[in-house]
């Protein structure tokens, strides 16, 4: 499956925290060619005043300065390794450890200093689309730990049924099935339900992989 590209950028908003005094000219210039505002935000004791609770990934872009160090406090994601917007870094200095800071912080598009204007559309153009493939990934990725969690979900209702009623894997399965179906509940789910309300110990990372049934009766998975 091919995520669809995101080729306009009208209506966006670019954050520009740069170490130098005087605003990127060229940037912002080429910038409003394409529908996207430029903003500079204050830099105060060394670090960018960013109202991070108003950030909108379909909206906004950070424009970091890398000759700039910790200018931007932001947290990314310890899994995705994405902050909360695309970030595109401004290269001046190709010093490793500016590059690496740069790449810590999550940019995913590069563009060197001093800016030329030929060349912002395909850094903006890399920058944010790469953003949004890593987050469709992460979103997936995070799906299918989800429907792996809710398999053994599954499993372990089929057991206790079949513990239970004395039904064999078949039956126990179909009987869960239908009464997720009458649920409207997807069956992962309304299994979890299920083993919440009838076993005393729900399936929660770090303990031991067995279940106690009423009763006091284990089964071990």
């Amino acid at each position: 499956m091919t995520s669809r590209l995101l080729q306009n950028f009208k209506d966006g908003r670019a954050l520009v925290i740069t170490a130098r005094g005087g605003r990127e000219t060229t940037l912002e210039t080429t910038l409003a060619k394409l529908g996207v505002s430029c903003e500079y935000p204050e830099i105060v004791g060394g670090r960018a005043q960013i109202d991070i609770g108003s950030l909108q990934a379909e909206r906004d872009i950070l424009f970091v300065d890398g000759d700039l160090e910790g200018a931007v406090a932001i947290d990314v994601n310890p899994v995705s390794r994405l902050p909360p917007v695309p970030v595109i870094g401004l290269v001046g200095v190709e010093a490793p450890s500016r590059l690496k800071a740069l790449v810590n912080f999550g940019a995913t598009s590069f563009l060197r200093k001093p800016v030329h204007g030929g060349a912002v559309y395909t850094s903006l153009f890399m920058g944010i689309n790469q953003f949004l493939l890593r987050n469709n990934m992460y979103a997936r990725l995070q799906d299918l730990e989800g429907r792996r969690r809710g398999r053994r979900a599954v499993i372990r209702a089929v057991i206790f049924l079949m513990k239970q009623d004395g039904l064999d894997e078949e039956g126990a399965y179909s009987q869960l099935r239908r009464e997720s179906m009458r649920a409207r509940q997807n069956l992962e789910l309304y299994c979890e339900g299920f083993l919440s309300r009838r076993v005393d110990s729900p399936d929660i990372p770090g303990r031991a992989n067995s279940i106690t049934l009423r009763g006091g009766t284990k089964q071990a998975m």
